[in-house]
């Protein structure tokens, strides 16, 4: 029995990466039984001989948009045009981020089709201010520098340009970009399969965009406490449970009205909470 690491899923066929050597294995029936689902990124124990996977071993988090586990930095691919910038779809992915304790880097793309570019760097600088590691998808020695022992998810918008820029850091990916279609304002889904590929000494994915993240299985409180620039503020508070809303004597609220926390952001988390 060896132990290793789902590195490529296709229908039902695993592809487990273990000391430099990739197998293709079948799953035992018994994940089907009990509903397990292998996903990318999973440590498992399997016979060699027969390319068997055995057993899953305990995850660190899961995402399921893109389906892949023990994940530890995100690269959060952020259009700024064509898809054109989207507060809300970025704070969602920041919340469901923060909740699987997956460290975000933020990267903007397409800064070059703006004719004014304040506002998005009044947002980069805003997001630093917070704690958020932001780059430009220009940075690329910056970027390459990320990767070393870890494993980083590309995820973002569709059409925000994540093949590109993992073949922009390693022409070797050959990953398929698409075009922007313009009748809908967002990519062709070009990316057809989750797989992590070995790129400076750590692990990387591209996976399937998608322009929606669903937030259903997170509560209110969850959803208030990944909003990470509301912690400094919150001791402040009338009430210790404060959600940050419609209560009297709030300190976020306070913060909001003082442009110390962006409005944007803000009315981004009211509009989850009341959905």
């Amino acid at each position: 029995m060896k132990q290793g690491r789902i590195i490529k899923i296709i229908s039902n066929d695993y592809t487990v990466s273990q000391g430099g050597i990739k197998y293709l294995c079948k799953c035992r029936g018994i994940f089907r039984n009990k509903k397990i689902k292998p996903l990318v990124g999973d440590l498992v124990e399997f016979n060699e001989k027969e390319n068997i996977i055995e057993k899953i071993l305990p995850r660190n988090n899961e995402l399921i948009r893109p389906p892949v586990s023990n994940v530890d930095q995100a690269l959060v691919i952020t259009s700024v045009k064509d898809p054109d910038f989207s507060s809300n779809l970025l704070s969602k992915q920041l919340v469901i981020l923060e909740y699987n304790h997956i460290t975000p880097i933020i990267c903007f793309t397409k800064l070059d089709l703006l004719t004014d570019t304040n506002k998005i760097n009044n947002l980069i600088k805003y997001y630093q201010k917070i704690g958020y590691t932001v780059l430009k998808n220009t940075e690329i020695n910056k970027i390459k520098k990320l990767f070393e022992n870890k494993i980083t998810v590309f995820t973002g918008q569709t059409g925000a340009g994540k093949s590109s820029l993992i073949n922009k850091l390693d022409s070797n990916f050959k990953l398929k970009t698409g075009e922007i279609s313009k009748a809908l304002g967002r990519g062709k889904h070009t990316t057809r399969h989750t797989e992590l590929y070995s790129f400076n000494k750590g692990l990387v994915a591209d996976t399937p965009g998608f322009s929606d993240i669903d937030l259903s299985n997170l509560s209110k409180e969850d959803i208030r406490d990944n909003f990470i620039e509301f912690e400094q503020y919150k001791s402040n508070c009338k009430y210790r449970d404060c959600m940050h809303d419609k209560e009297d004597i709030c300190a976020v609220k306070e913060a909001v009205n003082n442009n110390l926390i962006l409005k944007e952001r803000y009315l981004d988390y009211l509009n989850f909470i009341h959905k």
